[in-house]
């Protein structure tokens, strides 16, 4: 019998038919750097499962991704072709959203000691706090 799966926190971003695109992305920018819609087009169309989607697709995720503030502009590039590029880098949001994402709630709290969990406790108030 296969062991299951310890659970983890399901974000929004990685929930959905665009979960899949979005994982590749962020780890992209993760482990790449700072990189242009066309070259992230050009590393998706490697990974398992997204050979075939298209770069309109890919550009239309990164821009939404910007509007949610995972990503952001960190400069223009000149591309081959003279043209001016947009390069795209994650925020702490998208890196705290991908820690999340991998980790058990219940190894987090176990692990917690009292004053980590005070200071988390105290920074999610002040941010839900109107």
């Amino acid at each position: 019998m296969p062991k299951p799966k310890p659970s983890t926190i399901k974000l929004q971003v990685f929930k959905g038919r665009e979960a899949k695109l979005n994982k590749a992305i962020f780890t992209i920018l993760a482990h790449k750097g700072p990189q242009t819609i066309y070259d992230i087009h050009k590393q998706v169309k490697v990974q398992r499962g997204l050979k075939y989607t298209r770069y309109a697709t890919v550009n239309k995720r990164v821009r939404f991704l910007e509007e949610l503030r995972y990503v952001d502009q960190a400069g223009i590039r000149k591309t081959k072709a003279g043209f001016e590029a947009t390069v795209y880098t994650l925020t702490d949001k998208a890196y705290l959203a991908m820690l999340l994402d991998s980790i058990s709630l219940e190894d987090l709290l176990v692990e917690l000691d009292d004053v980590t969990a005070i200071t988390i406790l105290a920074e999610i108030a002040k941010a839900i706090q109107p």
